[in-house]
C-alpha cells in the first residue's frame, strides 16, 4: 500500500482485512514490526487525537515520528501559489513537502479545506497537490474532502458494536455550530456508511444540503452494497428505527466561503442539538457517534454525551487501531 486516501479505493475485502489486522495488532502486538521506520507527520492544520494516535501507532511498533507545522518553522511556511515571497515567510511549501517527505519512509498530511471555491475543496486540490510533489508513501490524515482514518475507525466502531450492515440504520445528522464547518468528516462518513451497505439518512435543515457531487459518490455506493441513501429534514422521520446517529456540523453549500451570509441562515437552527429526545423513535439501543472534538451544549448535551448511547471514546481508540493496521500494511517488511 503506497496511498491511503480514500476508502472508495479499497475494495470491502480489503478493508475488511485491515480492520481484522487492526484487532489482530491489539490483540497480539507486534512490538518490533515497524522498527527503524520513521513517519513524518505534517500538519497545516491542527490535531489533537490525529496527532497523537499517530505517533501512539507507531511507537507501539516499534517505530519513530517527527511533526512538523508552518508554526513550528522558524522563518515559517508559504503555502500560496504563484506568490511573490517577499513577506516574512522565507520558504515555500512546494521546496518544504518534498524534504520533509523524504526523511520519513511515509509521510502523513494534515490540510483542511480552505472553504474559500466550493470546488477547489470537492476535487481536494490542495491534497492531491502536495501529494504530487514527492513518491514517499502517504496517508491522508483528514483533507478538504475526505477523512479516511477517520471513516475506518468508524467503520470498526460499528462492526464492534453488532450494528448489522445489511439493514442497518445510520443517520447523518448537522448540527449547530458557530463556525462554518469543513465536508470532510461529512462526505466521509456518508460513504463509508454506504460503502458498508447500510441504509442512510443525511438529516439537515434547509440550506444545509450536502453537494451533489458528495451525495452521489455516497448514492453510488450503497448501489453497489445493497444499502440505499435519503436526505430529509424531518427529524422524527430519519430518526425512526435508527441504530445510530452520526452527528457532525459542515458548511453550506450554497453560501460557502460566506461566513456572514450563512450566519444568516443559521441563526435560527440552534434547536438542531442533540438532546435525549432525539431517540423517541429510535431503535432502543440506538447510539451516538461523533469524531470529536465536541462543543457540549452545543452540539450535544450532557446527558447524551456522557450516557449510554455515547460511544465517541471508543471511536478515537479505535483510530489509533485502525492506523496501526495502515502503517503495519504500508510499511511492514512482512506485508510489502
Amino acid at each position: 500500500m503506497d496511498l491511503f486516501n480514500d476508502l472508495a479505493d479499497f475494495s470491502h475485502e480489503q478493508i475488511n482485512e485491515l480492520l481484522a489486522l487492526a484487532q489482530r495488532l491489539y490483540q497480539h502486538p507486534e512490538p518490533r514490526a515497524l522498527e527503524g521506520k520513521v513517519l513524518s507527520l505534517l500538519f497545516l492544520s491542527p490535531s489533537l487525537r490525529t496527532l497523537i494516535s499517530f505517533q501512539s501507532a507507531m511507537l507501539r511498533m516499534g517505530g519513530g515520528t517527527f511533526v512538523v507545522s508552518p508554526e513550528m518553522s522558524i522563518h515559517g511556511l508559504e503555502s500560496r501559489a504563484g506568490i511573490v515571497m517577499d513577506g516574512s515567510a522565507a520558504e515555500h511549501i512546494r521546496e518544504a513537502v518534498p524534504v520533509i517527505a523524504s526523511y520519513g519512509d511515509a509521510i502523513g498530511i494534515r490540510a483542511f479545506a480552505r472553504r474559500r471555491k466550493l470546488e477547489d475543496d470537492l476535487s481536494d486540490r490542495e491534497f492531491l497537490e502536495l501529494a504530487s510533489l514527492f513518491d514517499t508513501p502517504c496517508i491522508n490524515m483528514e483533507s478538504a474532502i475526505n477523512h479516511p482514518c477517520q471513516s475506518l475507525a468508524d467503520w470498526k466502531t460499528l462492526d464492534d458494536l453488532g450494528v448489522p450492515s445489511s439493514g442497518g440504520r445510520l443517520v447523518l445528522s448537522w448540527t449547530w455550530h458557530p463556525q462554518p464547518m469543513p465536508l470532510a468528516v461529512p462526505a466521509a462518513t456518508l460513504h463509508m456508511a454506504a460503502m458498508r451497505g447500510m441504509d442512510v439518512t443525511v438529516l439537515r435543515p434547509e440550506g444545509y444540503e450536502l453537494p451533489d457531487v458528495v451525495m452521489d459518490k455516497a448514492r453510488q455506493a450503497a448501489e453497489a452494497s445493497g444499502g440505499s441513501l435519503a436526505e430529509t429534514d424531518d427529524r422524527a422521520e430519519a430518526m425512526r428505527d435508527s441504530h445510530v446517529v452520526y452527528v457532525n456540523s459542515w458548511a453550506s453549500a450554497r453560501h460557502y466561503g460566506n461566513k456572514h451570509s450563512e450566519d444568516k441562515i443559521k441563526s435560527g437552527l440552534r434547536d438542531w442539538r442533540v438532546d435525549d429526545t432525539w431517540f423517541e423513535n429510535a431503535a432502543g439501543d440506538c447510539r451516538f457517534m461523533h469524531p470529536l472534538p465536541v462543543r457540549r451544549g452545543v452540539t450535544v448535551t450532557d446527558e447524551v454525551l456522557d450516557g449510554p448511547r455515547s460511544v465517541v471514546i471508543a471511536e478515537a481508540q479505535n483510530r489509533m487501531l485502525v492506523q496501526m493496521a495502515v502503517l503495519h500494511r504500508m510499511l511492514s517488511a512482512s506485508q510489502r
